[in-house]
């Protein structure tokens, strides 16, 4: 029936145009935006599942930014350390030449004192943000001889949140201790127990003290050559605890790739397949104006009817 109130051709012409106006409007959304769910009434498990993630996500690039920090102090502490082996193993050298018959000690104290302060500065200027693993002074209120790296973030199954630290022991590392109850590696005194019989350290001891004889030296070459010992193993702990901070980084690396990958999959807009649907709306649009044209236009044939 043909009628001029009711036009059901135009009314249905008119749906399809505007479903067709909508879905373009969406297709047009996600190509602009590059997100097939960029707002929570896209798709409200997804956004909020996205948006948890990439908040998750920051927080592991602060904790990236907190390895990197950690590693670097490891490694200042362990350069430093490697450092002192050296310098160590110089002064056990000169004291095994002083145990030569007729040789001038006090040139070869001269040369054990230079190494010695050398000692000094090394361990003074092993310092990274403020942080000095191989100087301290364990007298110091809040001191703490175990060091914490922030290592990792970590969200439970239940929701809860919580940080995970690489615990690093340095009480083993350090040199010097400027305490007055407690020493470092250099500076931990020792009796020699020769017709001299001082009480010294590896830091200060003197060869051309009061009576020192053969048996005092032997016991510093002895005293010396555990320090290497100590600081050998001190230095063998940094460098393992300087490895897992790095795979600890890597996997921190990984990890946000990873999420950042799944979180992509949830939201990102298939660009290839967003074209070729825009492409296809567009030429909907177009068809659907046209039907409407056409429907509104069967009203105008009635009219002809009354000339």
């Amino acid at each position: 029936m043909s009628s001029i109130m009711t036009n059901s051709a135009a009314m249905t012409a008119l749906k399809s145009l505007q479903a067709t106006n909508a879905a373009l409007e969406t297709t047009q959304q996600r190509i602009s935006t590059g997100l097939k769910v960029s707002e929570a009434s896209d798709n409200a498990a997804y956004w909020s599942i996205a948006t948890t993630m990439r908040s998750d996500n920051k927080a592991l690039g602060t904790v990236q930014d907190a390895l990197g920090l950690g590693g670097a102090k490891v490694d200042v502490a362990y350069t430093g350390m490697n450092s002192a082996i050296d310098v160590v193993d110089e002064i056990k050298t000169k004291l095994v030449a002083a145990r030569e018959p007729g040789v001038d000690k006090a040139k070869i104290q001269s040369e054990i004192g230079e190494l010695q302060n050398q000692l000094t500065s090394i361990a003074s200027s092993a310092s990274f943000s403020s942080e000095n693993w191989l100087s301290v002074d364990s007298s110091v209120a809040g001191y703490s001889a175990t060091k914490q790296v922030v290592a990792s973030f970590n969200r439970a199954s239940d929701g809860s949140v919580s940080v995970g630290t690489v615990d690093i022991d340095t009480s083993t590392s350090k040199l010097f201790d400027a305490s007055a109850t407690a020493s470092g590696i250099l500076d931990t005194d020792f009796t020699t127990t020769g017709l001299g019989g001082v009480t010294v350290s590896v830091s200060d001891l003197d060869i051309t003290a009061a009576n020192i004889d053969d048996t005092d030296i032997d016991e510093m070459i002895s005293a010396v050559d555990s320090a290497i010992s100590s600081m050998t193993t001190s230095a063998a702990d940094l460098g393992a605890s300087k490895g897992r901070i790095d795979m600890q980084s890597d996997f921190v690396s990984n990890l946000m790739d990873a999420i950042e990958r799944g979180v992509g999959t949830l939201v990102d807009a298939d660009m290839t397949k967003e074209s070729t649907r825009l492409s296809a709306l567009q030429t909907q649009q177009q068809l659907g104006t046209q039907a409407l044209a056409i429907a509104n236009g069967s009203a105008q044939s009635i009219l002809s009817l009354f000339r």
